[in-house]
């Protein structure tokens, strides 16, 4: 199935060439004269807290991940694109509104979840000092209410929320010296990334299977839960983008696991090692009987995995990764990414009996190649 794209978001950082002209007038700008106290009383603490964990002070990239039902926040930094993120502390949701699910309607008191940046700092708020989130984020505004999705989403002081992440003050303190440190270093989005919970924990974990047994939200899970492995893995962030549908697509193509229970756990296999497949072919692998047949396949799979779905799931997002031999026979599939146990096997055994094709070439020669396919399935809209 082809998805339209509507845009690429980077969950990232992007530093400007001036950063050092301008760090006086950040500070100015971030702090304001009444606050400018705070930075000068934390700055010298934080340096200190950095030197202690054998990092440097001031990080040119933070990065703010947050778990509501596990009522943390976590502060990753690092100096270089390059390198990997380190943690540098753990903080305390002091107070959590709403329940479980991304926030869809002004007034439902929900967190959201999602992917999101730091777009505003205000150090005189009425919650001590508060950094804005940008919901409704472009994923937000296609699937919550279209006249009141709400907003004013901000990381705040004074413990109180009706939808906010709120820290003591003391932490909040700590958070916003570190976010204006990034920004008058260069980092222009600071990314915040919310998950419905730590997928590490078992106790949070199986509350959130509970949760999702009998909602249409599992698929959004899905796709927040591949963010959170690949920056499990990796320590970096995967690029992030959201369809038409205002579903995130996320590029993690070696997120570990599986959210749904009954789907077992996934081992990379060494595909050129044991299929000897080749990368770097002069051309790809064609469906036998053309492209148009290809699509007439997939359309006609899709339709027999929708009864598969089970009761209260929507959709379901997959990526399959195959290989086509010498001769154009789908010799090896496997679901890498999303799915579900009933579906993958469906999926698998149709591309492996039904898929032909005329095979890759290098150098005037057949070789073996892999091809990755993504797959939606999706329930029809009722009327």
């Amino acid at each position: 199935m082809i998805r339209k794209i509507c845009l690429a978001v980077v969950i990232g950082s992007f530093l400007t060439n001036n950063a050092s002209a301008q760090t006086s007038t950040v500070n100015l700008q971030l702090f304001g004269a009444k606050t400018e106290n705070i930075r000068g009383k934390l700055e010298d603490t934080l340096q200190k807290q950095f030197a202690e964990r054998g990092l440097k002070w001031p990080a040119k990239y933070l990065y703010i991940r947050s778990f509501k039902y596990d009522k943390q926040l976590e502060l990753w930094v690092k100096n270089d694109w390059n390198e990997p993120f380190k943690l540098f502390k753990n903080y305390k949701v002091c107070l959590t509104s709403g329940t479980i699910g991304p926030k869809r309607k002004e007034g439902d008191k929900q967190v959201p979840e999602g992917f999101y940046y730091i777009n505003e700092f205000n150090p005189n708020s009425n919650y001590h000092m508060a950094l804005g989130l940008n919901y409704p984020n472009p994923s937000d505004r296609v699937l919550a209410d279209a006249s009141r999705p709400g907003g004013d989403i901000y990381i705040h002081g004074s413990c109180v929320s009706i939808g906010c992440i709120p820290l003591m003050d003391d932490m909040i303190e700590e958070v916003y010296v570190m976010a204006a440190a990034s920004k008058a270093q260069g980092q222009d989005f600071i990314p915040v990334h919310v998950f419905p919970v730590n997928f590490r924990v078992k106790k949070s974990f199986d509350y959130l299977k509970k949760y999702t047994a009998t909602s249409n939200y599992a698929s959004m899970v899905s796709q927040l839960k591949n963010a959170f492995y690949y920056f499990e893995d990796k320590h970096q962030l995967p690029l992030v983008l959201f369809d038409n549908k205002g579903d995130y697509i996320v590029d993690a193509p070696e997120a570990k696991d599986n959210f749904y229970p009954d789907a077992p756990a996934m081992v990379r296999r060494d595909l050129a090692t044991e299929f000897g497949v080749v990368d770097n072919a002069d051309r790809l692998p064609m469906y036998k009987t053309g492209t148009p047949a290809f699509n007439l396949f997939l359309n006609k799979l899709i339709k027999e995995m929708i009864p598969l779905l089970p009761y209260g799931i929507q959709k379901v997002y997959l990526k399959l990764e195959f290989v086509v031999d010498k001769e154009g026979n789908t010799i090896y599939a496997e679901v890498v990414q999303g799915g579900m146990k009933k579906i993958n096997e469906k999926v698998i055994d149709h591309f492996l009996k039904e898929c032909k094709w005329t095979p890759a070439m290098k150098d005037g020669q057949p070789v073996v190649s892999k091809l990755v396919q993504s797959l939606t399935v999706e329930r029809p809209e009722e009327d």
